[in-house]
């Protein structure tokens, strides 16, 4: 089902270009453009939102490939149906395979290297769902083979971003779920 967020999108042509764009891409890779159209009331934001993308997702320390495969873990994990769409396709560019993808929620599947599985469970550690998550002795020696401080700490950053945004977005109803979602369902207060 479609978001229906109490905040009101905004019309394609009243966003900036570069959000127009934006809304573009939205719509052809996920389906919908509703979190862009919502976030043209503070394009701003959106730009800040973008610049962590170009600066720190696809900039930074770490590879791209290790970063797509946490966040699929994280949208996949989380029931995020409108991440999971262009997610999918983004981890296949970065090179993941079809059978990796199905695999994505399986850290011990052979098909993982020992940095890959190491990264499938510390983005297991940042799930929503995972609220006493902790990056363990254990965790930390078998992720540090792989990955220096600077890069763990790039890592803890990335990871808290995407699952800080994934919390908004379902709060908020800006994206389309998976039927298996529970987070940001109505609560009586």
């Amino acid at each position: 089902m479609l978001p229906q967020p109490l905040l009101t999108p905004l019309p394609r042509d009243s966003l900036p270009a570069a959000m127009q764009a934006s809304y573009d891409r939205a719509h052809a890779d996920r389906g919908d453009a509703t979190f862009v159209a919502v976030a043209g009331h503070a394009p701003e934001l959106f730009d800040w939102y973008a610049e962590f993308y170009q600066k720190v997702f696809y900039g930074g320390r770490v590879s791209v490939r290790y970063k797509e495969i946490a966040r699929l873990r994280l949208s996949t994990a989380h029931g995020c149906a409108f991440c999971n769409k262009g997610n999918r396709k983004d981890a296949e560019r970065a090179g993941l395979t079809p059978a990796h993808v199905e695999a994505i929620e399986r850290p011990e599947d052979p098909i993982w290297s020992p940095a890959e599985r190491a990264v499938l469970r510390l983005a297991g550690q940042m799930l929503l769902t995972q609220p006493r998550g902790f990056l363990s002795a254990d965790l930390y020696a078998e992720l540090r083979p792989h990955f220096d401080d600077a890069q763990l700490f790039e890592f803890g950053m990335t990871l808290a971003v995407l699952t800080g945004m994934a919390k908004f977005l379902f709060v908020y109803d800006l994206v389309e779920k998976e039927p298996y979602c529970s987070i940001g369902q109505p609560t009586h207060d």
